[in-house]
C-alpha cells in the first residue's frame, strides 16, 4: 500500500478506512516544556516529524472567545495564593490558586460555588457571557499544517460538558453532591444556562475546516458516579455529537481516567473518538477490554499508561506496544501514550516506538 501522510492515516484510522500502519499520535502535555528550548522553536509538529510520530494536535485552537458581561474580574496575590474575584449585582464568587515551584503550576485550591446563592451568582455570570465566533486563528493554522497533522480545536466553554466544568473548576466533587440534594433545582438551571452557552461554541465549530472537535472532559469515576454520567453528563456530549455530525465533523471525547464503570455508558453515546483511555496503573481498565465494551464506530485513542512509559525499560516498552497492536489489529485506533508524558521519558523510547509501528505485521 502506498504510504499515507499522517493526516490521512489519522483520519482513515478513526474513521475505520484501510491505512498504511497504525498511527502513532503521542501526547506530549507535561513533556514538552521540558524539551530543549531549540527543538521549542521549530514547533511541536516538526518535534513529532522528528520523532517518526504522527502529530495529532488536542485542543489546539479556540474557535470561539468568552467574555464576561456586566461582571466586575479582580485578581489579588498573597504570597503563593491567588485570589480571583468575579463581582456582579447579584453577589460574588472568589476562587483560589495556589503555586506550585516543584510543578511551576497554578494548582485550583479553593472553588468558588458551594451555597445556593454562589449558583445564582455563576447562573448570571453564564447569563451574561457573549460567545463569538474566532475560526479565522484555526484556519491559518490548519492551511499551514497541510497533510502533516491533525488538529483539534476546543469545544465548549470550559472546553467540557457544563457538569463537569463544576466538578472541576467551580464546585469540587463533594460541594455538587451535597448542592444536587440540597437545592438540585437551582443547580439544574444554572447547567441548562451554561449547556446553552456551550451550545453557541459548538454550533460556531461548524463553520471551521476542522474535522475533528475535542474536549477535555477528563472522564473518570474518581470525581464523579456513572449515575451523575448518565443524568448530566452523556446528553450534553450526544447533543453535540448530533449538531457535529449534520456537517461530517467528528467528537473527541477526552477520557484519561478511571472508565471501567462508566465505559458501558460511553458505548452508548454518538461520539466518534475516546482519547486518552489510560490503562492501570493510571486508568483502571486495559484497553482489550475497552474494545470489548466499545462498539466498533468508536475508535480508541491511547493505550500507553504514562507511568509506565517512563519507568520501563526498551525490552518492556517493544513487549507492551506490540502487544498493544495486537490486542487493536482490525478496529479504529490511534497508538499513543495516554493523557500525559513525564518529562523523565527518554527520547530513545519515542524512536523505539516509531520503529515498532513502521514494522508491525
Amino acid at each position: 500500500m502506498e504510504q499515507m501522510t499522517s493526516k490521512k492515516r489519522i483520519l482513515s484510522a478513526v474513521t475505520g478506512k484501510e491505512t498504511d500502519r497504525v498511527p502513532w499520535s503521542p501526547f506530549l502535555a507535561y513533556y514538552w516544556q521540558y524539551v530543549p528550548r531549540e527543538e521549542q522553536e521549530k514547533g511541536e509538529v516538526a518535534y513529532m516529524k522528528k520523532i517518526g510520530a504522527d502529530p495529532l494536535l488536542r485542543g489546539s485552537c479556540l474557535l470561539s472567545l468568552s467574555e464576561m458581561k456586566n461582571v466586575e474580574h479582580t485578581s489579588k496575590r498573597d504570597g503563593n495564593k491567588m485570589f480571583d474575584s468575579y463581582i456582579t449585582k447579584v453577589g460574588t464568587i472568589t476562587e483560589i490558586r495556589t503555586y506550585s515551584a516543584q510543578a511551576d503550576t497554578w494548582f485550583l485550591t479553593g472553588h468558588p460555588v458551594s451555597e445556593e446563592e454562589d449558583f445564582k451568582v455563576l447562573q448570571y455570570i453564564y447569563e451574561n457571557m457573549n460567545i463569538t465566533e474566532n475560526i479565522e486563528p484555526f484556519a491559518r493554522e490548519y492551511e499551514k499544517l497541510g497533510e502533516n497533522a491533525v488538529s483539534c480545536p476546543n469545544i465548549g466553554v470550559n472546553y467540557k460538558t457544563a457538569f463537569q466544568a463544576l466538578v472541576e473548576r467551580w464546585c469540587g466533587t463533594e460541594a455538587l453532591s451535597y448542592a444536587l440534594y440540597d437545592f438540585p433545582e437551582t443547580v439544574e438551571e444554572c447547567l441548562a444556562v451554561m449547556m446553552e452557552k456551550d451550545r453557541e461554541t459548538v454550533i460556531n465549530a461548524l463553520n471551521s475546516p476542522a474535522e475533528i472537535l475535542n474536549f477535555f472532559e477528563d472522564s473518570s469515576t474518581t470525581n464523579i458516579s456513572p449515575a451523575m454520567f448518565e443524568k448530566y453528563t452523556l446528553p450534553q456530549i450526544n447533543e453535540w455529537a448530533d449538531i457535529l455530525h449534520t456537517k461530517g465533523k467528528l467528537l473527541m471525547h477526552h477520557a484519561c481516567g478511571h472508565l471501567k464503570d462508566i465505559m458501558p455508558l460511553i458505548a452508548t453515546s454518538r461520539i466518534d473518538i475516546l482519547e486518552s483511555v489510560t490503562p492501570p496503573p493510571t486508568g483502571n481498565i486495559e484497553i482489550a477490554d475497552a474494545f470489548a465494551i466499545l462498539p466498533e464506530h468508536i475508535a480508541l485513542i491511547g493505550g500507553i499508561d504514562p507511568t509506565f512509559f517512563e519507568s520501563c525499560t526498551l525490552d518492556e516498552l517493544e513487549k507492551y506496544v506490540k502487544d498493544l497492536l495486537s490486542t487493536a489489529r482490525g478496529r479504529r485506533f490511534v497508538l499513543a501514550n495516554s493523557d500525559s508524558c513525564p518529562p523523565g521519558v527518554t527520547y530513545d523510547k519515542f524512536l523505539l516506538i516509531s520503529d515498532i509501528v513502521r514494522n508491525f505485521r
